[in-house]
């Protein structure tokens, strides 16, 4: 059996692919190409006319779009198991954010007609990438909220609560995720020197601890405490 063709692949179940037949699973897997991204490479840019979607195998990527003074905001970090580019196939638009890889990463590119092939016959399969679609407006929705009601000590403390819950922490206790100051600042929604300078006030009052690019959780309680606002 080969591991590389999506029948036998273990990350389909996390996205809206679980939901195809074998028939439409063997003409996705006959036609996808598999490619390797290195970190800082681009998957596609802001504005770019999509051909097809990304299925994640491995590493991350972080969805941004510019904003009108140049600066990028995160709005995403996608990982294994996600599909990226499916709502600006779907929708027939070009793309709305950028992805580019944080990390290396192993993606399979599903050219769009199978995908939406599948979606005029298989009930199941727009189901399921409907309710994937209203989980990201949802996030989305979060992030605004979150945005206009929390302070930007609050975002940089939730933002390291949520790289520890999402991708986990290493044997010494630091991020498995390592993101540059500017990403942690992207993904917060500041500039850069405002989070350099709330990750080193963290850091003096032993919320986090730092070696090098590094960076890792040494008080979970006081940064939950912080980012709910007590």
């Amino acid at each position: 059996m080969e591991t590389s063709r999506c029948e036998n692949c273990i990350i389909r179940q996390f996205n809206s692919l679980r939901a195809m037949n074998k028939e439409e699973l063997k003409k996705v897997s006959d036609s996808k190409i598999t490619k390797s991204i290195k970190k800082g490479e681009p998957l596609f840019e802001e504005g770019d006319k999509l051909n097809g979607v990304f299925c994640v195998k491995n590493g991350v990527s972080k969805m941004s779009k510019l904003s009108a003074n140049g600066k990028d905001q995160i709005v995403k970090l996608a990982t294994k198991g996600e599909v990226i580019g499916q709502r600006s196939v779907i929708a027939e638009e070009h793309a709305n954010l950028s992805a580019i890889a944080v990390s290396d990463m192993e993606v399979c590119f599903i050219p769009k007609e199978s995908i939406t092939h599948t979606l005029q016959k298989n009930p199941d399969f727009t189901l399921e990438v409907l309710r994937h679609m209203a989980h990201d407006l949802k996030d989305a929705d979060d992030v605004i909220v979150n945005m206009s009601q929390k302070t930007v000590k609050q975002r940089v403390a939730e933002a390291f609560l949520y790289l520890k819950n999402n991708f986990g922490e290493d044997d010494e206790g630091f991020l498995k995720l390592v993101l540059s100051r500017e990403d942690i600042a992207n993904v917060v929604g500041t500039a850069t020197e405002s989070a350099i300078r709330i990750i080193s006030e963290f850091k003096k009052k032993g919320f986090i601890h730092s070696s090098g690019k590094r960076l890792g959780i040494k008080d979970e309680k006081k940064l939950m405490a912080l980012a709910e606002g007590f």
